[in-house]
């Protein structure tokens, strides 16, 4: 049965890579994206929703029938000190809460490793990484089904990924090391049908060292945090 998946955040470096990756298992992403937003020729004929994430109105007609949600939004380098704040932070809670009111249930965040840390050389551009941990906050305390996925630094690489494993790990296990965008948008879609990644933090990155592993199956090594 082919889910809608909303993708906020889906013009951005990771985000139009999940929703090519859902696209690859037969789901049928929306994207959610910001009015002046350019989405890669890939995704031209998936569905649209145009709009500013503090619109509570418009945040609940483009969610309204999705039965999931990917959050890839994230602030971007700007002399706006407050942008994390109100993507990272505000932006999230928008959406958690909207998923509240419109009864979708399964939400996956694209975190950042070392988000809640405050000594931090990030954390120079605005204090992103706790504006980060206060997003991902709000999403556990929300009662809904969630992941939050913490990706080390992200490269742009799309060769050789199938010999590349990722190196799973429970929150604030990892403090470097850096994986391929295409790898976290790989994991966003595998969270979504794998039920032992709710009510989890997962901290990834990726080395050719490590023999590619599925996620349900790294799950069972991991000790499930209380």
């Amino acid at each position: 049965m082919t889910r809608t998946i909303a993708v906020s955040g889906a013009s951005g470096k990771t985000g139009f890579r999940i929703a090519e990756e859902l696209l690859r298992v037969g789901d049928q992403p929306r994207l959610l994206l910001r009015p002046d937003s350019v989405v890669p020729a890939s995704l031209t004929q998936c569905e649209q929703r145009r709009l500013q994430l503090s619109d509570r109105g418009a945040l609940d007609a483009a969610l309204s029938g999705c039965d999931g949600l990917v959050i890839a939004t994230g602030a971007r380098p700007s002399v706006d000190l407050t942008g994390p704040m109100r993507v990272d932070a505000w932006g999230v809670q928008h959406q958690v809460e909207s998923c509240q009111r419109l009864g979708i249930r399964r939400v996956v965040l694209v975190s950042s490793l070392c988000a809640g840390r405050w000594r931090h050389p990030l954390n120079l551009f605005g204090l992103i990484l706790v504006w980060k941990r206060i997003g991902e906050q709000s999403l556990e305390r929300s009662g809904l089904d969630w992941t939050v996925i913490r990706p080390g630094g992200l490269s742009e690489r799309e060769t050789d990924l199938e010999q590349e494993g990722i190196r799973y790990t429970n929150a604030d296990q990892q403090e470097s090391d850096s994986i391929p965008r295409r790898l976290v948008a790989r994991c966003c879609v595998e969270a979504l049908a794998t039920p032992t990644s709710i009510g989890r933090i997962l901290e990834i990155t990726s080395s050719r060292e490590l023999q590619p592993i599925n996620l349900a199956k790294a799950l069972e090594a991991l000790p499930q945090l209380a």
